[in-house]
């Protein structure tokens, strides 16, 4: 089987409380992406692409149980064949009481539902805290064969949660994200560190575009586990493509044995 994946990142505007005018621009641009040729094997969205941060009516905003993205986003990635990491958006949870999360769904070629995660990191910067829920499980799954993880924006400031889910397989993190100026050098450092240290692939994709006084820089980027960058885009709306070789996972953790070499008893 092949290791090589070649990836679309799509890094887009986002209207804050817009709801019918990002789901437009979201299913327009995964069509784009997933028609591109060559054919990506994986289409990945950016974090809260579904209503932007717009907190103060987030419950009457969030999708209720994620029922439409789930049933939007499926559809997409059946029809045309490709792995759909839907970004993250903004679900009212009816199992929860109606709080909101901020989740991530994947999709299989084939439309089935493979990833759920809700973000366990929540930014008081952002008074995140006061209007969305934690979540509390780490995001792995399988993409197919491959041992995959996702971490949300503010989660890769917590290099634990990337080790765990390395710990657990994973060979390739997705990250949507919301990373806004000026703190675009903890961004890139961040990223860079994650893949380093846990000797996988980290595919970022951020959103582009303003809201309010923020401004948002997207430098979307695919990192391999040297921790190079092997692509990044600009500041604009763009869809970035790069591709990935699985196998480098495994060859860059033979020659630097960190699993093997861990300690756990002392820093645990």
């Amino acid at each position: 089987m092949s290791t090589t994946l070649r990836i679309a990142l799509i890094q887009m505007d986002i209207e804050v409380g817009r709801v019918e005018a990002n789901f437009a621009r979201a299913e327009r641009k995964l069509r784009e992406a997933a028609a591109a040729s060559p054919k990506p094997d994986v289409v990945v969205l950016p974090e809260m692409w579904n209503t932007g941060y717009a907190l103060t009516e987030i419950r009457t905003l969030a999708d209720p149980d994620g029922e439409r993205t789930r049933a939007a986003i499926s559809a997409i990635a059946r029809e045309y064949g490709v792995n759909v990491i839907a970004g993250s958006i903004a679900e009212r949870r009816t199992d929860r009481g109606g709080a909101v999360t901020n989740t991530v769904y994947g999709f299989d070629r084939e439309g089935r539902e493979i990833a759920e995660y809700a973000k366990i990191h929540l930014f008081q910067l952002m008074d995140e805290h006061l209007h969305l829920e934690a979540g509390d499980k780490p995001g792995h799954f399988a993409l197919g064969d491959i041992p995959a993880g996702v971490m949300i924006c503010y989660d890769i400031r917590f290099p634990e949660l990337a080790r765990k889910l390395a710990l657990d397989g994973a060979k390739v993190l997705f990250v949507p994200a919301e990373w806004p100026h000026p703190r675009l050098h903890h961004w890139r450092t961040l990223l860079q560190a994650r893949a380093i240290e846990n000797q996988m692939y980290v595919v970022a994709c951020n959103r582009s575009g303003v809201s309010g006084a923020t401004h948002f820089f997207g430098h979307s980027m695919v990192i391999d586990p040297w921790g190079e960058v092997i692509a990044e885009a600009g500041e604009e709306e763009d869809v970035l493509y790069a591709d990935i070789d699985l196998a480098l996972t495994d060859e860059v953790r033979g020659r630097i044995p960190v699993f093997a070499d861990r300690r756990p008893s002392v820093y645990e």
